[in-house]
């Protein structure tokens, strides 16, 4: 597998969900077709933007743009940075913004921002007149792969990460790579995790690529679009086969179980951000599926490795604040554990690792291995 040599124009991807299949539209500055797609989509339709405030000093006055040009009227919601707006008072703000605009049914909700911002607006849009439409214009890395696709949207509870939530699919998905120039190196190593995922959970091939590649993705080449339509691209096959995560949609949440437990652990804060969670979960993943044989040390190690070469934490004594605050014991995180979606009756479901590219349900996993294999993690000095 390589990357492409140029930049190509945009790539458009389907997500195949019958009447309610939409496109993913990917490339270096769509952003500015942005107008005219959804004037195509939904001839006089209005909008609200919904945004944060540093997204909207860099995007919204370009989004806003875009959409008058089609002739489209919109107003803006701007809410908080970060995980604090993901809440029950954050989607209160939203949705009375949204009935103040007066939106209605056949109306448009437009997400600028990143995974919060997509999984607060696209829930507000769930529930808002029992059901509006809405656009994903994902402005991190993070979102552009992940949280944009396939239609999850949410708050969380103070008890656990996304534990309110809806599944409610956009009509359109714009990933402009173009607005990944204006993230912290610290955000988009974040957003990186989950491109690593894919490679990880199903496509060897892929994690190989990353590994010779990634320096160019950083960088902003032409393997950034092939890296984030790779990503997209697998997303978008499963969750067509599996929409509402009956089945096999659960492989995406690799590294998120151990990953979400340390999230709310550390009280969604700046000590540890979603992918830096997904990061440290997924080796986790591998080391405890290393545990019960599942997979092969090398693989681990390959794991660990191209994760670290990256930046990213990839033990729990990476996460920020770990000598000063530590984390709740291991009894305490088992407990954040069986909040997780996955638990079926009480009963703990990972997703663990046969080989690289080669990633399995595991239900009914018995709580004391996992304890004990926490405790052995957290008693690590460094």
């Amino acid at each position: 597998m390589t990357a492409p040599l140029k930049h190509s124009a945009s790539i458009t991807l389907e997500v195949a969900l019958g009447e309610r299949a939409y496109d993913i539209v990917i490339g270096r500055d769509v952003l500015q077709s942005l107008g005219m797609r959804v004037a195509a989509l939904r001839p006089g339709v209005r909008t609200a933007i919904v945004t944060d405030r540093t997204v909207a000093k860099y995007w919204l006055e370009k989004t806003q743009a875009s959409l008058s040009e089609a002739g489209i009227a919109t107003s803006a919601v701007i809410v908080e940075e970060g995980e604090g707006s993901k809440t029950y008072a954050g989607l209160e703000l939203v949705s009375e913004a949204l009935i103040a605009a007066k939106i209605e049914r056949n109306d448009l909700v437009i997400a600028l921002g990143g995974g919060v911002v997509g999984d607060l607006a696209g829930f507000a849009a769930a529930i808002l007149r029992r059901g509006v439409d809405f656009v994903q214009v994902p402005t991190s890395l993070l979102a552009q792969v992940d949280s944009s696709v396939g239609g999850k949207t949410g708050i969380n509870s103070p008890r656990g990460k996304n534990l309110l939530g809806a599944f409610h699919q956009p009509v359109l998905v714009v990933a402009d790579t173009a607005v990944l120039d204006t993230l912290s190196p610290r955000q988009f190593r974040a957003g990186y995790a989950e491109v690593a995922k894919y490679g990880v959970l199903g496509d060897e091939a892929f994690f190989g690529w990353l590994e010779a590649n990634h320096a160019d993705m950083f960088a902003g080449g032409a393997a950034r679009e092939h890296a984030i339509a790779t990503s997209c691209r697998a997303k978008a096959a499963i969750v067509a086969r599996d929409e509402r995560e009956t089945g096999e949609r659960a492989l995406l949440n690799l590294g998120h179980t151990f990953g979400h437990a340390l999230e709310t652990a550390t009280g969604f804060s700046d000590r540890l951000f979603h992918g830096e969670g997904v990061s440290v979960g997924m080796v986790l993943a591998a080391e405890f599926s290393a545990q019960l044989g599942m997979i092969g040390s090398s693989d681990v190690d390959r794991i660990k490795r191209h994760l670290a070469a990256v930046g990213l934490p990839t033990h729990l004594q990476d996460i920020a604040g770990f000598a000063q605050e530590g984390l709740p014991d291991a009894d305490a995180l088992l407990a954040l554990m069986a909040q997780d979606k996955k638990v079926k009756r009480g009963k703990l479901t990972f997703i663990l690792l046969e080989a690289i590219g080669r990633a399995v349900i595991a239900p009914d996993i018995q709580p004391s291995l996992v304890r004990d294999f926490l405790t052995r993690k957290l008693a690590h000095k460094t």
